[in-house]
């Protein structure tokens, strides 16, 4: 297909509830959506970045100047026959993996809808339905925590993933699992710690956790090494895997036992598909995080959940957790059974709302074309 438009829009979208975790609080949710257009179709993806470079070295600004100056102009007027071409006309712009993944996902929906397949499809998704948790902040108070895990858990999220930091940890978590003796419990500790916390860690060995997420820096491999060795639980890297050469870094030094893919970090679906693929043949689980997705970037989320490997449940909730009204329809839900449905239609498989989205645009431009 031969790529005739594209065009970038900077979003925001207020949350249902802040998100706080050891970076910040987040009470808007600013984000860049992605429309490549050719034949007739439109093809949507989202670059799920953030105000300010606390996660990534990316921010709303970044995203739009890499998007605007070199990612659409070396893909707009060219030929694109697999989903995979994307990532190989972007390779010559080092990093930008969050603005990456916005343009390449668009055109993976693209080919999606022009072949009369899902997103999961072209994938290689195995699974109809994926098993879904749910992602709750620092609260203001541990009461406050415990009620919107019980929200939740009756809403039948199949885990809970709790944000810790240094203050708000052990004791959280005791009393988290005191009244939900049962549940799949992680926490996520985005960076906050140093190795020389191991011993404090190794206190959350007691309380049957799945995994503790990005416990130290996020650009480190070794330490974590050192710190998985001392403990029990299984240490899940996020920030510290941006790349197919990061995981088989992080899988050689025995960094940790599981790997958190989300798209956006690793720069698309390409790569998150070669981390699946390398982590499975190793035997290493894999689940998908999220990062505050619109339903756009949910719905290649939900689609890349569906391979075999994601044997854990991801971070990929339904819409009403974060938006009053999501710019997708239908809206993703929750299933009963603790799983979420995997669209089944062209591409992505849910309608792009363009009320909505133009009502929640703040910036918005046509790259190349008319």
């Amino acid at each position: 297909m031969y790529i005739e438009q594209i065009e970038i829009r900077h979003l925001e979208l207020p949350l249902v509830h802040p998100f706080e975790t050891s970076f910040g609080r987040e009470e808007v949710r600013q984000t860049i959506l992605v429309a490549v257009r050719s034949e007739g179709l439109t093809g949507w993806g989202e670059a799920a970045t953030s105000a300010g470079p606390w996660y990534e070295y990316e921010t709303v600004g970044t995203c739009w100047h890499v998007l605007r100056e070199f990612l659409a102009p070396g893909v707009v007027g060219q030929e694109v026959s697999a989903p995979e071409d994307a990532a190989r006309l972007m390779a010559p712009v080092r990093g930008h993996n969050i603005a990456k993944m916005g343009l390449e996902a668009a055109v993976w929906d693209l080919l999606g809808q022009a072949r009369g397949q899902s997103v999961a499809q072209l994938l290689g998704g195995t699974r109809p339905r994926v098993a879904v948790g749910v992602s709750i902040g620092v609260q203001p108070s541990v009461a406050a925590l415990l009620e919107r895990i019980g929200g939740f858990w009756a809403e039948g999220y199949s885990r809970i993933k709790i944000k810790i930091r240094p203050g708000w940890d052990v004791e959280v978590v005791r009393r988290v699992r005191e009244r939900f003796p049962d549940a799949p419990l992680m926490v996520d500790a985005n960076s906050a710690y140093r190795l020389a916390d191991a011993d404090h860690l190794a206190e959350l060995d007691e309380y049957g956790l799945t995994m503790i997420e990005q416990p130290l820096a996020y650009d480190d491999l070794v330490d974590h090494a050192e710190l998985q060795r001392r403990l029990r639980t299984p240490v899940c890297l996020d920030e510290s895997v941006p790349s197919l050469a990061a995981a088989r870094a992080a899988l050689a030094l025995g960094s940790g036992r599981i790997i958190n893919i989300k798209p956006g970090r690793v720069g698309g679906l390409t790569v998150a598909k070669a981390i699946h693929d390398l982590c499975l043949e190793a035997g290493i689980a894999v689940w998908c995080g999220g990062m505050l997705e619109t339903g756009v970037g949910r719905a290649h989320n939900v689609a890349v959940a569906s391979l075999p490997g994601y044997t854990l449940p991801g971070d990929i909730s339904g819409s009403a957790r974060y938006f009053h009204e999501d710019i997708v329809e239908p809206p993703f839900v929750a299933n009963e059974d603790g799983t979420m449905t995997v669209p089944s239609g062209p591409g992505i498989g849910v309608e792009v709302l363009m009320d909505r989205v133009e009502a929640a645009t703040v910036r918005g431009e046509i790259e190349i074309g008319d």
